[in-house]
């Protein structure tokens, strides 16, 4: 699980991390935690690559209701439980699709029952993954945490939220391995998750913030298969 707690005051943010690292029983393999200090800082170069984010709603420079309005446009699956002293504050949350609140001081028995809540949600939407043959061995990456891959000098390179993994594979074999995600080439050396584009900018497709050229060739037919993927359909 990938979480994220957004909160201002260190004690509560080293009290939250205590207790996620106990409800995984410090067992590093199953969550990776991601600490930021306010809204903004969250925000900053967001990528749709959390599967839970823990929000303090009264912080000192961007609120955690603004902020989770902000990350409803950029991420519609996250899962947002709110952090806060007071519950009629947590209630508007549920207008950005909350999952659920806790109250100040938080308590490790009722965190623990929204973890479990939430792993259970996580397990019944499990993200297709592949077994990607690296030169160190076999490593499973999930569809979704692939930004983009890339051909050089005869390998490919797999760009995903955990790392980046080089493999003796040519694209057309990397094209078959995700055949039936959404997934299309930009150009000769880039295959890009539809899931993960940030933007389109003149010649160039944005994708966790590496500006990808689209070749002229490729152009329209890569453009039809975005909006056709941005409108709920796969490429």
């Amino acid at each position: 699980m990938r979480i994220a707690v957004v909160e201002d005051e260190e004690a509560v943010r080293r009290q939250l991390t205590a207790y996620i690292d106990r409800y995984f029983e410090g067992n590093g393999l199953r969550y990776q935690l991601s600490l930021f200090e306010d809204g903004d800082e969250i925000l900053e170069n967001y990528t749709a690559s959390y599967d839970l984010i823990l929000l303090d709603i009264q912080m000192k420079r961007l609120n955690g209701l603004e902020t989770a309005q902000r990350l409803r446009e950029l991420d519609e699956n996250v899962y947002l439980i709110f952090v806060t002293n007071l519950a009629n504050y947590a209630i508007k949350g549920y207008s950005v699709n909350a999952f659920d609140f806790v109250l100040k001081p938080v308590n490790y028995l009722m965190l623990k029952a929204l973890l479990a809540r939430v792993e259970k949600k996580l397990d019944a939407r499990i993200s297709p993954s592949i077994a990607l043959p690296t030169e160190k061995g076999m490593a499973r990456v999930e569809v979704r945490e692939i930004t983009y891959v890339e051909t050089n000098n005869h390998l490919s390179v797999v760009h995903t939220d955990r790392g980046d993994y080089t493999l003796r594979e040519s694209m057309k074999n990397i094209e078959e391995m995700l055949k039936g995600q959404p997934v299309f080439r930009c150009n000769n050396c880039y295959l890009v998750n539809l899931s993960r584009v940030e933007g389109v900018e003149n010649s160039e497709v944005i994708v966790a913030g590496a500006a990808l050229a689209i070749s002229r060739p490729r152009y329209k037919a890569f453009m039809e298969a975005l909006t056709r993927y941005m409108g709920g359909a796969k490429a």
